[in-house]
């Protein structure tokens, strides 16, 4: 993006194009089934706290990431060994600001229906299984938190999903709505739109999520909006 601005020049080759996408679909997935292993983590905290640490061992632990990269990268090779079928013709502009799939596949020439479908199958597996997945801990670890007699307990719990919840709405609500929502609803505005928010603002935004619950961060953030502005004539 870089050299593409201090050059001025806005082409990217086709070779480089899947490259591009490749990475950010390998990308996207992991980050998808992290949140879900975070998900299962706070499951454990929350419902089973005495077991915690016999059953999220690292060797758990090494397995769940070492699992989001495996099918993460193999839904991204599966993607774009995909494209690599159809044909390109005409004038092959992409509106976007990145190599995105579904804007490639809409340049092509040939048919591309087979492309559609692995959209929603192999992105099941990436994006929807690991919602499905976080909305089952979720509504287990509601059902145990109403079970907690003391307020203070459930307001404990609660902080413990809260900055999860947040990334988790962020990260889901604009992937879903850009890839499994009718293609007649889509625009290049919104697409675009959607794909700045899940590509820039919510990795942006994470480090402050999920640090808001930290003491430090806190006191300076209380500091920074107790400041009485002075003015100056």
């Amino acid at each position: 993006m870089l050299v593409n601005y201090i050059s001025g020049n806005k082409a990217i080759s086709y070779v480089g194009c899947l490259t591009q996408m490749f990475f950010f679909i390998g990308f996207g997935g992991i980050d998808s089934v992290i949140l879900a292993s975070m998900a299962y983590d706070r499951y454990v905290a929350i419902c089973a706290p005495l077991h915690y640490t016999m059953i999220m061992t690292q060797k758990v632990c090494t397995s769940l990431i070492a699992l989001c990269w495996f099918v993460a990268y193999i839904a991204a090779l599966i993607h774009t060994v995909s494209l690599t079928w159809l044909s390109f013709c005409g004038h092959n502009e992409i509106p976007h600001f990145f190599c995105e799939l579904s804007m490639i596949t809409k340049l092509a020439c040939s048919d591309t229906l087979l492309n559609d479908l692995l959209v929603y199958t192999v992105g099941s597996l990436t994006a929807v299984m690991p919602f499905i997945c976080i909305l089952i801990s979720y509504m287990c670890i509601f059902i145990n938190v109403l079970k907690i007699p003391s307020t203070h307990g459930k307001k404990k719990a609660f902080n413990t999903c809260g900055s999860h919840l947040a990334v988790v709405c962020l990260f889901y609500g604009t992937v879903i709505g850009v890839y499994f929502s009718p293609t007649s609803t889509h625009t290049a505005q919104k697409d675009t739109t959607s794909a700045v928010m899940y590509t820039l603002v919510t990795p942006m935004l994470n480090p402050f999520i999920y640090s808001v619950r930290n003491n430090d961060m806190k006191r300076a953030l209380r500091m920074l909006f107790s400041r009485k502005p002075h003015l100056c004539l």
